[in-house]
């Protein structure tokens, strides 16, 4: 038993936290967590933290949540009104309850996250063709000197209130009457698309009154109502023909955030003091904390289940269902002496036309030998299970004689039960990050004596579409125990993965 120490539940996974009190030896925090009926979520916290080492736990995955309670004081469940909760209310959950106990005194507070949300969106706004923006022109987008002193400006020092030897705002001068008289002495030539301004010089009609010479033509006027626009930098909309300088590039996601360092900063302004996660999608997401972010990794399970319940693995063989899989997948295929085999996923872009009579998917490939062999498909998420069935079909094609799928977590959104039913998958083996109580109902649970309680199928509360019969489920909560334990004593924790291999 570890003291100064306290576990509080989140609603997502409360089975697995129970799990990992049991290995830890104490019993989980009193608490409320539910919400009032105008959906906000209370939290209070019934068991005293003050000096103490606090661990949140709160898994991420699509269900319901029949764990909440209801209450006499105004507040219902958080399935009361719709009887469904997202990822984003197990989120702000998890922000609330770590606020909470900053503001109860606590000493420490980690975020223990089983499966961590929106890790699948840590990319950058645009893809590998380069910057999502160029200009037309580098010279007059970066630099632009003005007046008799030669002063230079930059993109960023320049800004779109007139400055020192710099013409004002075309727009507003001086007030509204400047403004009226502005327009009224200077028209653009209609029936000119500002996309058309960019390609050619914009004609400019000037209707005021002649110089004083005399002596100037309409193109000279033009030239150096030109030669003035030059000079502004090109966020500077007094110059309406560099209004479409900036054009995207083909690979250009337009209006995409960046989620992974928003949800990184969320966690941290909410006094968060350590993250324990496992399988990070893109290991990369570390990098957007300050502070320390221990990621475990399902590895020594999965080896374990290879090798005590598939029979013959030596003759086996590991596949990674996509590239970036690949490290994963070799790195438990060189443990265990296996082969190894890659599908390979070639996503055309939508500039190339499909093939005659085939339909836009991204064509799949195998590399690798699989023929008469047993095949270990190891992934890290199964969302929508399309990756993974379409491997299966794949390696099946090629000769495979059994398809096994390992997953670490098992999200299973949408149709993918329904898709993995369907598919040439023999038997799918998830841990149990998320939870998968819904998908296991109809089979039965396992009671007090071992045996399984059949559950009746034609109950109105049991969703035959998210039943799955090929569903394995492992049990990774001492694997976390282990790792809290470890960070309590300020053991490695490095160390607990090492010991897997």
């Amino acid at each position: 038993m570890v003291r100064n120490v306290v576990v509080l539940s989140g609603n997502s996974h409360p089975k697995f936290v129970d799990s990992v009190c049991n290995y830890l030896g104490l019993p989980p925090a009193n608490r409320v967590l539910d919400k009032f009926s105008s959906g906000e979520t209370r939290c209070e916290i019934r068991d005293s933290i003050r000096g103490k080492d606090v661990y949140i736990i709160q898994s991420f995955g699509v269900g319901t949540d029949g764990n909440a309670v209801n209450n006499n004081d105004g507040c219902s469940s958080a399935t009361g009104a719709t009887g469904h909760v997202t990822v984003n209310d197990y989120f702000i959950e998890l922000c609330i309850m770590i606020s909470a106990c900053k503001t109860g005194s606590a000493r420490r507070v980690t975020a223990v996250l089983p499966f961590f949300p929106y890790s699948r969106q840590p990319d950058l706004p645009y893809a590998r063709t380069g910057a999502p923006l160029v200009s037309r022109r580098r010279e007059s987008s970066m630099t632009a000197t003005e007046g008799p002193g030669g002063v230079s400006y930059t993109f960023e020092s320049v800004p779109s209130t007139p400055a020192a030897h710099i013409p004002r705002t075309a727009g507003l001068t001086n007030g509204i009457s400047k403004l009226t008289t502005g327009l009224s002495n200077s028209s653009i030539t209609r029936g000119i698309d500002i996309r058309d301004m960019v390609k050619a010089p914009a004609t400019v009609t000037v209707t005021g009154p002649a110089s004083d010479d005399g002596n100037n033509s309409l193109g000279e006027k033009q030239a150096q109502q030109q030669k003035a626009n030059d000079k502004f930098t090109t966020h500077d909309y007094e110059n309406p023909t560099m209004a479409m300088a900036f054009q995207q590039k083909a690979g250009f996601k337009p209006m995409m955030a960046q989620a992974g360092s928003l949800i990184a900063d969320l966690l941290m302004c909410a006094g968060a003091d350590r993250i324990v996660t496992c399988d990070l999608h893109e290991s990369s997401y570390q990098g957007f904390f300050d502070i320390p972010v221990d990621n475990l990794v399902a590895k020594p399970i999965l080896k374990r289940y290879i090798q005590h319940h598939i029979e013959n693995y030596k003759e086996a063989v590991v596949v990674s269902p996509d590239a970036g899989g690949a490290k994963r997948a070799a790195t438990i295929a060189d443990s265990l002496g296996l082969g190894f085999a890659l599908v390979h996923k070639d996503r055309r872009p939508p500039s190339m036309p499909p093939r005659q009579n085939q339909p836009n998917y991204p064509t799949m490939m195998l590399v690798g030998n699989v023929a008469g062999r047993v095949c270990i498909m190891v992934d890290d998420l199964a969302d929508t299970g399309n990756t993974i069935t379409r491997a299966a079909k794949l390696l099946k094609r090629e000769g495979a004689v059994q398809v096994i799928a390992l997953i670490t977590h098992g999200v299973f959104s949408g149709d993918a039960i329904q898709r993995i039913n369907a598919s040439a998958l023999d038997r799918v083996v998830v841990t149990n990050t998320v939870a998968q109580d819904r998908h296991l109902e109809a089979f039965g649970t396992a009671g007090p004596g071992g045996k399984k309680e059949q559950v009746d199928k034609n109950k109105n509360d049991v969703d035959p579409r998210v039943i799955c019969g090929k569903l394995e489920v492992l049990d990774i909560a001492p694997f976390f125990a282990e790792a809290i334990r470890r960070i309590v004593f300020g053991e490695s924790v490095s160390m607990l993965l090492r010991d897997g291999d």
